[in-house]
């Protein structure tokens, strides 16, 4: 079998699920997602919030735009190629139905139940507050339907799918990495509040774990229909 560009074949976990490294993975997203949250109500969310969103330069911008776009939904196309491609068909069940609970579950908060929600820059409105708040030029700022963050969503929901498709336990940081990186990314650029991070991590956990369920269902019914025959 060909090897991924820039990925070892060794890295993946062809056969089985990695059982081990989801709970870690599952472990430390829930931990963060309360901590988060927590915080979030402890400290205060806009001051929680300030403190988060500092100016740390435009290299750090440029960065934290990079790691925007890699929490956008469109990251799960690259995420199903990579399945097909290393023949992971079995766990299609797994990915798809990541996809569409943690979809459905972060528009429903958005758009349904918490329509309004505002984002940083309409909540603190004319407080003076709003001086301190940093942000990108070229970044477009939206201002409602801020919970959860859909981005940190997508972005922990990869990390934990791929923490049972991947082998050994690099992942466990350096998906991490990656989906801190998108979490922060919207606080720093001032699209979130870090309440809407800790949401995200959350929803992610809840939405993996019930297509963890489902993929199971399938893999039993295969089990039972080739007993069968």
């Amino acid at each position: 079998m060909p090897t991924f560009p820039g990925i070892p074949r060794a890295y993946f976990n062809m056969q089985q699920f990695n059982t081990s490294l989801f709970k870690k993975a599952l472990i430390i997203t829930t931990l963060l997602g309360i901590i988060v949250l927590y915080s979030s109500f402890s400290v205060g969310k806009i001051d929680l919030f300030l403190l988060l969103n500092t100016n740390l330069g435009k290299v750090i911008d440029f960065i934290m735009v990079v790691g925007t776009y890699l929490g956008d939904g469109a990251m799960w196309v690259p995420a199903l190629l990579l399945v097909l491609y290393w023949k992971r068909k079995d766990s299609l069940p797994l990915l798809i139905s990541s996809f569409a609970l943690s979809t459905i579950f972060t528009q429903v908060c958005k758009y349904l139940i918490i329509p309004d929600a505002p984002r940083p820059l309409k909540a603190l409105g004319s407080s003076p507050l709003l001086s301190q708040v940093h942000t990108v030029p070229y970044v477009e700022v939206h201002t409602i339907s801020s919970f959860p963050s859909g981005h940190t969503t997508t972005a922990f929901t990869l990390y934990l799918v791929f923490s049972l498709l991947l082998t050994g336990n690099w992942w466990l940081f350096a998906g991490l990495v990656y989906a801190l990186w998108v979490a922060y990314s919207r606080i720093y650029l001032s699209q979130h509040f870090p309440l809407d991070a800790g949401a995200g991590m959350i929803v992610a956990t809840v939405s993996v774990l019930l297509s963890w369920g489902i993929q199971q269902w399938f893999m039993n019914r295969k089990k039972r229909v080739a007993a069968s025959q």
